[in-house]
């Protein structure tokens, strides 16, 4: 894919995660009514594409729950027309099936898709805080060293089979390193996986890829020989790498995911405020660049989705 001019870039908010805890910035929406207003401000600011997780309302824990899905989702439509995005990632302590209630139930037009098993470090974070809010953070945290995120081949076709053939998603195609590329050009090789393909080239999460300018040029180099024209690429990169490999993806002509559960600041040392402060960041760059945020409508027809309306909340 060559950059064209005045293209539209899809901006992705990831509004939450299962990554960052709650000590680590008083701005991590942690409700279903804080994770809706965040998301519902952050569509308003740029972002055509909403990626979804929920959350223990009291404790800030991640949670698989589906009534907390459809909540999160009935606040957001009610005042916004963006792409919903259910993870089915959750978090490493989840199964299989409750990572895939809640999108099962609510049928969105997206789902994320880890393209494989991996370590998924997030305990080096456990050492850059003395107290916390509350006693599961940091156990949390360390599980990390001893857990495994899984996704094996199996459960890939299986989140296929029940979220793309059976409820008509698409998938954001989180891949964490090129092994992960391989794995989506095999099951667009067999027809599980249809062009237009949404790839997310994640960098720096510790067991993936590192968050540099060389990997995301391999990335795309591998994604290229691998899936030629029948893929759109966005750019995740985890904490203060995600503005300037963010620009760097727009300009290599992709597109681009920020917000909280990625990275909690805006600039050096400085916290952001809301997902919707790193979408407007975002976006400024977009058009300082000469191109333009796509609408959700650009979205859906550029990553051919089934629509809002065949959405169940």
């Amino acid at each position: 894919m060559s950059p064209a001019k005045d293209r539209p870039v899809i901006i992705t908010c990831a509004v939450t995660g299962s990554i960052h805890t709650p000590t680590m910035s008083p701005h991590l929406p942690i409700t279903p009514e804080e994770i809706a207003e965040q998301a519902i401000a952050a569509a308003q600011a740029g972002a055509a594409i909403l990626h979804l997780h929920a959350r223990d309302p009291e404790t800030g824990f991640p949670s698989a729950d589906p009534a907390l899905f459809q909540e999160i989702v009935r606040r957001i439509r009610e005042r916004s027309d963006a792409v919903l995005n259910i993870s089915t990632g959750g978090s490493s302590r989840m199964s299989l099936d409750e990572r895939l209630a809640a999108p099962r139930l609510i049928k969105p037009e997206m789902c994320s898709l880890n393209m494989g098993s991996m370590n998924f470090g997030l305990f080096p974070m456990a050492e850059r805080h003395d107290g916390w809010k509350h006693a599961w953070e940091p156990e949390f945290l360390e599980a990390t060293r001893s857990v495994i995120f899984k996704n094996s081949f199996e459960d890939i076709e299986t989140i296929l089979d029940d979220l793309g053939t059976g409820n008509g998603a698409r998938f954001e195609l989180e891949c964490y390193d090129v092994g992960h590329l391989q794995t989506v050009a095999f099951y667009r090789r067999k027809g599980l996986l249809k062009a237009p393909l949404f790839v997310q080239f994640v960098l720096g999460v510790l067991g993936g890829i590192d968050a540099a300018p060389e990997q995301l040029l391999h990335l795309k180099a591998t994604a290229d020989r691998l899936l030629g024209s029948d893929y759109q690429f966005s750019v995740l990169a985890a904490g203060r790498q995600q503005i300037p490999l963010g620009t760097m993806g727009v300009i290599l002509g992709g597109n681009v995911r920020v917000g909280l559960e990625d990275n909690l600041t805006i600039a050096r040392g400085r916290l952001a405020s809301s997902n919707a402060e790193q979408v407007e960041k975002m976006r400024r760059i977009i058009e300082e660049l000469g191109h333009r945020v796509a609408t959700p409508d650009e979205a859906r027809a550029l990553l051919a989705l089934k629509g809002s309306s065949r959405v169940d909340a």
